[in-house]
């Protein structure tokens, strides 16, 4: 079996606190419009804060011993200047690194933006540059954005202009506050949407160490990335319920309260993985290892806590109505007291009782015992046999009626 080549044609680092102490402070990503756009276009290193994203017209080895270079530098603790300018030592590679303290470089085959914001001022610079070493200094507010078109994109051609106005605004949007995850999500939305170098890839928060994993990269070889500018879930706007792709087609309105869901897009998805959030809920779940139960139950949870704040009744309530309406399977219904809220923790346990056999949702709460209907049940199931032999015997036993 061959793998097709690939490259990463469009990458980020941008840096908007270059002390460390924000936890969305700097972020990193890379996209393309060729095949097989695999995590490993974009490595990070989650106790040294820093990420090396590749790329270029050299070959898939070629990059991979840049990459294996840059990263046992960086690990001695040179400038991300140096470790870019590896690149240079090797036919057609790019490398972009960079982190939160020690700034960003880009080295070898490109054509890039470097960004820079002013504390004092708010002025923003926006420059050139497409060989050599291009250097986002440490202790800088800024970016390096670079961006080509992959031969066979509908778009090509258009990877110039992209690249500068998507540059510009990544200065406004460092200049107004913004931190470097949400600006990451918005310039690769606006890369995908423009240029279309539109597949995953996926992106990085260097001070947090978080990655999208492989959320947006290809699910086979030689096929592409989820495309950033298409719709990834949908969530509701009302009590935050949310459901991702593909199993979010099959709903219009939220079954938790009914509202009209709003479709959420890929890049959209990518910031909010990416973004650490004073309101996040750590949602536990014990009791049953059924698939996708602990994923639809943190959502729920997630939804009413948003709408109702950490209470238990009203938590207990919204998973009861996902039980009704089939949204969660094989568990009975849960009371406040099968819950453990941590407020102060940011953190709800949720403790289920499996259903037994095969059941997949609890018995109805009728006036009448579930015994009489087992029976009732059995009778008509009787009945049903003896009017199906009568449909199918009624010429014979007609005719022995008769013979009688």
């Amino acid at each position: 079996m061959t793998m097709s080549s690939v490259a990463a044609t469009c990458n980020i680092i941008i840096i908007t606190d270059p002390s460390g102490k924000d936890p969305n402070g700097a972020a990193a990503g890379s996209m393309s419009f060729a095949q097989n756009m695999f995590q490993s276009t974009f490595v990070m290193s989650k106790n040294n804060h820093f990420a090396v994203l590749s790329g270029g017209t050299g070959s898939s080895d070629t990059r991979l011993d840049s990459i294996v270079d840059a990263i046992a530098s960086l690990n001695n603790n040179v400038s991300a200047a140096s470790a870019a300018a590896i690149a240079s030592q090797y036919s057609g590679a790019r490398l972009l690194v960079g982190g939160p303290t020690m700034g960003a470089a880009i080295g070898g085959s490109f054509d890039a933006y470097v960004i820079t914001v002013d504390d004092s001022s708010n002025a923003i610079k926006v420059t050139p540059y497409s060989s050599g070493v291009a250097t986002l200094q440490p202790g800088q507010k800024g970016a390096i954005i670079h961006l080509r078109n992959t031969d066979g994109n509908p778009m090509y051609g258009t990877a110039e202009s992209v690249r500068k106005e998507t540059a510009m605004n990544i200065g406004k949007m460092i200049r107004d506050g913004y931190p470097a995850t949400t600006i990451l999500s918005e310039a690769m939305g606006e890369v995908a949407n423009d240029s279309g170098e539109r597949y995953g890839g996926g992106g990085l928060n260097l001070v947090s160490g978080i990655s999208t994993g492989d959320m947006f990269t290809p699910p086979d070889m030689n096929t592409t990335g989820y495309a950033m500018d298409e719709v990834y879930s949908k969530s509701c706007p009302e009590c935050g319920w949310a459901k991702g792709y593909p199993a979010c087609e099959a709903y219009d309105n939220c079954p938790v309260c009914g509202a009209e869901l709003k479709n959420v897009y890929a890049y959209q998805s990518l910031g909010s993985a990416l973004t650490v959030r004073s309101d996040a809920v750590s949602v536990s779940v014990y009791g049953s290892d059924k698939p996708g139960l602990a994923a639809t139950t943190k959502e729920i949870v997630e939804a009413s806590v948003a709408k109702n704040g950490y209470d238990a009744s009203a938590i207990a309530g919204s998973i009861n109505r996902a039980i009704n309406n089939g949204l969660l399977m094989g568990v009975d219904h849960v009371e406040p007291k099968d819950l453990n809220v941590k407020q102060s923790s940011k953190a709800v346990g949720v403790y289920y009782n499996a259903l037994p056999g095969d059941r997949s949702s609890p018995s109805w709460d009728l006036p009448i015992d579930g015994n009489i209907l087992n029976i009732l049940g059995s009778i008509q199931t009787v009945v049903g046999i003896i009017l199906i032999l009568l449909v199918l015997f009624r010429s014979r036993l007609l005719k022995s009626f008769q013979n009688r």
